[in-house]
């Protein structure tokens, strides 16, 4: 959810006050106090924002949300905000924390998996749609592989201790700005009311997107109901949220921004918690229980199937 304006309100104010204290404190909580010593350390390490705004909010602050559409002025397709689009995209995965080289269960491999098999999906394909001032988003995308950090991981409340780690263990960024560089930590959720966010800065000068992503296991706030047998249900929970922030990066990857709708909902954001079947197929044969997501087409022409606001708009890349 990016940052947007609800009833003259800030969306991430918006939601730190209807949400309750438990999504404002845990913020404060999880919130390192070192940004400035990592600033002073490395001054190549620039977050475009302080906290995240565009995250991928639970089902039940997401049901909150959607019973207050009603108080806000927003329009059911996106619109374009004048920013660049990612045309493809070059990805590589984090693994931060202590136990990722003990206790991972079928979670490295099973993202190791999903990114080789995003590439040229027919779910890559529900963002091409949009397009920016460097052209339309595709469905290239090129997986570099992971890496274990075995050191404590931080918590998500701040972006530029997340990017600190991004510009630590990449050290040769994709020099286009095309790189979206994935961290998941060990750390659980908590009683934060987002399960994962994503956002943009730069790493010595050249541009990077990047997530955050909670430990999800026995989360049920962030657990998509993957009923197939295929994964655990902490690799199910983290690989649809995947999907969710990897979409919205390609199509709102930094200011001014690209596309989403008037309260600032991105094209994850219109569709999350809803499916367009069982599995979505990888173009390398892997399946996921995987989210829809938002097309301005199939809204307009009445194709999609429905979100949770019943605007029939979502796309699942079946």
């Amino acid at each position: 959810m990016k940052k947007g304006l609800i009833l003259g309100v800030t969306f991430a104010a918006a939601l730190a006050l209807v949400a309750g204290p438990a999504l404002s404190e845990d913020i404060q909580v999880v919130r390192p106090d070192d940004d400035a010593a990592i600033a002073e350390l490395d001054p190549g390490v620039i977050a475009f924002e302080e906290a995240p705004t565009h995250i991928f909010l639970t089902r039940e602050e997401s049901e909150k949300a959607i019973a207050r559409q009603a108080l806000a002025r927003r329009t059911a397709n996106m619109t374009y905000h004048g920013g660049k689009i990612m045309q493809s995209s070059t990805t590589k995965a984090i693994f931060w924390g202590t136990s990722w080289n003990t206790n991972a269960g079928d979670k490295i491999t099973g993202m190791d998996s999903w990114y080789a098999g995003f590439g040229g999906s027919a779910y890559a394909g529900t963002n091409t749609e949009y397009s920016g001032t460097n052209g339309f988003v595709g469905t290239g995308s090129t997986y570099q592989g992971y890496v274990i950090d075995p050191t404590a991981a931080s918590g998500g409340g701040n972006t530029g201790a997340i990017l600190a780690e991004v510009c630590k263990v990449i050290t040769n960024p994709d020099p286009l700005g095309n790189g979206y560089y994935a961290v998941y930590t060990d750390v659980p959720r908590g009683n934060a009311g987002y399960c994962a966010w994503h956002s943009a800065g730069s790493c010595s000068g050249v541009p990077v997107q990047f997530a955050f992503f909670w430990k999800l296991d026995g989360d049920p706030g962030c657990d998509p109901g993957d009923t197939s047998g295929l994964h655990s249900q902490g690799l199910a929970a983290i690989a649809n949220v995947s999907g969710h922030e990897l979409a919205e990066a390609m199509t709102d990857p930094a200011n001014p921004g690209a596309w989403y709708d008037s309260s600032g909902a991105e094209n994850g954001d219109k569709c999350a918690w809803t499916f367009g079947g069982p599995l979505v197929t990888f173009s390398n044969g892997s399946r996921w229980k995987i989210q829809g997501e938002w097309s301005n087409k199939a809204f307009t022409a009445g194709t999609g199937y429905p979100n949770s606001s019943g605007q029939r708009g979502c796309i699942g890349g079946l």
